[in-house]
């Protein structure tokens, strides 16, 4: 894939600055990672979660962080001591550490999160002010009044 280099609209245009770093960081190849696998599911008319698979990782090794417009999920696994006395011919389950980082579409905020069976569950709510939800505007009628003259014109 070519590199895109938007540094010259960074120069030329104001109040741009979140549409060109998201821009930018599409363009970035470690959006091509896939460790851990996860799901992101619609749970309700506002409501959404992210289900990633951490088997292995105890709740001590994930952190979840909420930032601005972007969750980052880091998982770091501690060092196990090798004296236990087994020797592994394969070893298939990850061990290794890693960030995932999701971008959050403005007034959505992370609700909890839990950690079961090897599935770490993100809950989140989007939660528009109500300066900005819909609202009835009631129609009223002059059914009583007086009718409005428009124009008066004498002779």
């Amino acid at each position: 894939m070519r590199h895109v280099d938007f540094a010259p609209l960074y120069r030329s245009t104001v109040g741009f600055d979140k549409l060109l770093t998201m821009l930018d960081s599409l363009a970035t190849p470690d959006q091509a990672q896939s460790y851990p696998p996860y799901n992101i599911e619609r749970t309700g008319e506002t409501t959404y979660r992210i289900t990633m698979a951490v088997a292995g990782f105890e709740e001590s090794e994930i952190s979840i962080e909420a930032r601005e417009h972007a969750l980052t999920v880091k998982g770091e696994k501690v060092e196990e001591n090798e004296d236990s006395g087994s020797e592994y011919l394969y070893r298939g389950i990850a061990k290794r550490a890693f960030e995932r980082r999701f971008q959050l579409a403005d007034h959505v905020e992370v609700t909890g999160a839990s950690l079961r069976n090897g599935l770490l569950h993100v809950d989140l709510v989007r939660e528009l002010p109500e300066a900005m939800k819909p609202r009835r505007i009631a129609i009223t009628s002059d059914a009583g009044a007086e009718p409005k003259q428009i124009e008066a014109t004498t002779a």
